[in-house]
Formats: C-alpha cells, structure tokens, sequence
C-alpha cells in the first residue's frame, strides 16, 4: 500500500502545514493536498498513515455537503477529475493528487482553532482533573472522565504551525478579535457541532469533541475552512459502549494518542519533537481507525486511487 508524505505540484506553494501542502490557484483558489503524515499532540511524527490523506479529504468533503444548509464553508470540489479541468497544470498528475486533493476558496484564517467539547475527555479531563478548571476556568465539582457536557463548552485555541497550541479564554479570543467576530465565530461552532453530532448519531458515533477553523471571504462571509469532523480534528466514540467515568473506544487516531502517552508516562519521550519510532502495529491500528470512521459515518468503503 503506497504513502504520501508530501506533494510536489506544479503550482506556486503557499505553505506547507503539520499534515498538508496548500496551493495557490488563481486569485480566489486554493488546493489543499492531504499527505499521509500524522500529528499527534502537535508533534508530527516520522511514519506515515497508509490512506490518511484519502480519509481527510474525502470525509471533509463529504460533510461539508451535509453541513451545506447549516454553515457556509470554502469548500468547492475535490474531485480530482474537476480539479485538473479547473487546473490545466495538473494533466497527467491525477494519480498523485487522487482522493486527496481539495479545491477552495481562498479566505483570510482566522487565528484561532474553535474547539466544542461535548464531553470531557482529552487535554480538558486532565486539566479538570488537575484543577477543576478548562482552559482556567472554574467547571462544576464531580465531573467524571468522559462525562456529557449539556450544554456543549466552546473553548478556544490558538493555532501554531509548529509546537502546542494553547486553550484560551473566550474573554480573551474576545479582547482579540473584537466582541462581534468572536461571538459569530462561538455561535457558527455550535451550530456545525449540533448538527454534525446529530448526523453522526444516526451513525451510532458520539462525537466527543472536535476543532472547527473559519476564515473570513473577501466579501466579509464568515467560511468554515481546513477540514471538518475528521478523525484528525474530532474524537469519535461508539455510542453503543459509552460509559462515563473512564476512557472511551474510539474511531480515531487513538491508537497512536495511547502509544505515545505511554511512552511519554515511562519516561521515553519529552512529549516535543523527534517523536518516538512507531510500531508497525500502532500505524495499522491507527490507518484501520481512520477508514472505520469514514466507512461508518458515509456508508460506503474508501475507494481505492
């Protein structure tokens, strides 16, 4: 089974992220080109994920066309036929850009990830467990790990392209952006995240919590951007085996999220760059999870490219 760790296009390289390569392509596009890297507590590591990239691109787009009613987003295609007929200078690359590669409008990023977490688990239960707060602030006494939040929290990020990004206040994402912007920016979170946990509940997965990113359009629209409700940017559980108060199953790149806190717990990584070698094991674990999640919330197997 082959990998991509990156792609090489003949196209002007805006940047180049933790897990994609983003094109220029034209004056109002962008191609965003999915590889197979994997980032797990903001370190990239050195193995590839077999068809990661195929499972980002394409479960993104496929929500982004059920969420078409609830949000605006940059999305416009990511089939690669339409994508070399808008990009001329891609003839004859479709097979390196193939399930992975996903046309856009161009938008200026918001400098903030807008997290909503549905139930506490992750980086929120060991801060809450530590000291009864989430991002510093005060949450109610006698949560247990992997406990509903009703209502969902939004708790805000910033966004590093290398190194940890870093829970923040919605006081302070506020005196940032200006109180509108933030406000509009909270409210559209907890609309994609409502409706993407109800479709996904259809599916027999909670969708525990998840990291959403908006940029602003030319004409002032405010996009949903990047990737959406992927195993990369959300953590999807069983609803059929929850059980609060311990950790959960899960349909994401947990696998991975446990080798690593092991290591780091014996004492064998810092938890900064280089990470530790991956097991065999815990790449194919971590591949099977990823084409899981998208089998089980479209219906369908991953094709093939």
């Amino acid at each position: 089974m082959s990998v991509v760790l990156s792609s090489r296009l003949p196209l002007p390289l805006l940047r180049r992220g933790k897990v994609r390569e983003v094109y220029e392509a034209g004056a109002t596009e962008l191609l965003l080109v999915a590889s197979d890297r994997v980032s797990a507590f903001d370190v990239v590591m050195r193995e590839p994920i077999p068809r990661k990239g195929a499972v980002l691109t394409q479960l993104s787009a496929w929500w982004f066309e059920q969420l078409r009613g609830d949000v605006a987003s940059h999305f416009l295609t990511a089939s690669t036929g339409e994508i070399v007929a808008r990009l001329p200078a891609l003839a004859g690359l479709e097979s390196e850009i193939a399930g992975r590669a996903m046309l856009v409008r161009r938008t200026e990023p918001v400098a903030f990830e807008c997290v909503v977490r549905g139930y506490l688990a992750g980086s929120a239960w060991a801060e809450y467990r530590n000291s009864g707060t989430l991002a510093g602030e005060r949450m109610p006494d006698g949560l247990v790990e992997s406990a509903r939040l009703d209502p969902p929290l939004f708790s805000p990020a910033t966004k590093a392209e290398t190194g940890h990004d870093l829970n923040v206040t919605f006081e302070a994402m506020r005196t940032a952006l200006g109180a509108p912007l933030a406000a509009r920016l909270r409210d559209a979170s907890f609309a994609v995240y409502e409706a993407g946990r109800e479709i996904a509940a259809a599916k027999g997965i909670i969708i525990a919590d998840t990291k959403f990113e908006f940029g602003i359009a030319p004409d002032g629209a405010l996009l949903l951007i990047d990737e959406v409700l992927t195993p990369d940017s959300s953590r999807f559980w069983p609803a059929d085996r929850y059980v609060p108060g311990r950790p959960q199953p899960s349909f994401d790149k947990q696998p991975l999220r446990d080798y690593l806190a092991g290591e780091r717990a014996a004492g064998r990584w810092s938890g900064e760059a280089p990470p530790p070698p991956l097991p065999p094991e815990v790449v194919a674990a971590t591949s099977a999870r990823y084409l899981d999640a998208y089998r089980r919330l479209t219906g369908t197997e991953l094709e093939e490219r």
